[in-house]
């Protein structure tokens, strides 16, 4: 059974601190591509960036997701996963016009069949060093997102706007419930 549980959706969402919250009960968490892109070609001094190459940074981004899926080790605990090469696709497909989601349905499905997406919240929105744009922009990538997962096969269910805890409670209750359809 696949335990890669993937967290997406809207930028500023709480994606992160749910992620954390999930860390801080003890699964394994593996931080989001993009940020961890931007990180290290802001040390380098790359031009990777969005806001400098949106294109070699989102190429940049699958191939890391693509690592991170291979790196997983099976587990017996749910790994979570803030984003994801779905993400990264569909934002490439977004930028260039191809279509690279209908590529990626020929393969085999990456992650957990339940996909949780985080909701636009423009209350908790704000940008920082690595968030450049705006909530605009935010809320269109959340709904090319909210195509895009069902689109390739993937059931979704949106995090509600709580508290971090109710959040992840709710995470991982929406798990159990399916663990237990599936096995009754």
């Amino acid at each position: 059974m696949n335990r890669l549980i993937v967290i997406s959706g809207c930028s500023g969402g709480g994606k992160s601190t749910l992620l954390a919250e999930l860390g801080r009960r003890g699964y394994p968490v593996v931080e989001e591509p993009g940020r961890r892109i931007v990180a290290e070609q802001t040390r380098s001094g790359g031009g990777a960036l969005p806001w400098v190459d949106m294109t070699a940074f989102l190429h940049r981004v699958i191939e890391l997701a693509r690592r991170d899926l291979k790196a997983a080790s099976p587990s017996d605990k749910w790994i979570f996963l803030d984003r994801g090469l779905v993400d990264a696709m569909a934002a490439l497909q977004h930028v260039t016009g191809e279509p690279l989601l209908k590529a990626l349905a020929g393969e085999a499905q990456h992650y957990h069949q339940l996909a949780f997406l985080v909701p636009p919240w423009p209350e908790i929105y704000t940008q920082d060093s690595e968030r450049r744009h705006g909530l605009a922009d935010a809320m269109a990538e959340y709904s090319r997102l909210l195509e895009a997962y069902p689109a390739l096969g993937y059931d979704v269910c949106i995090v509600p706007k709580a508290t971090v805890a109710e959040r992840a409670d709710f995470v991982l209750g929406a798990l159990r419930t399916r663990m237990r359809k599936l096995f009754a």
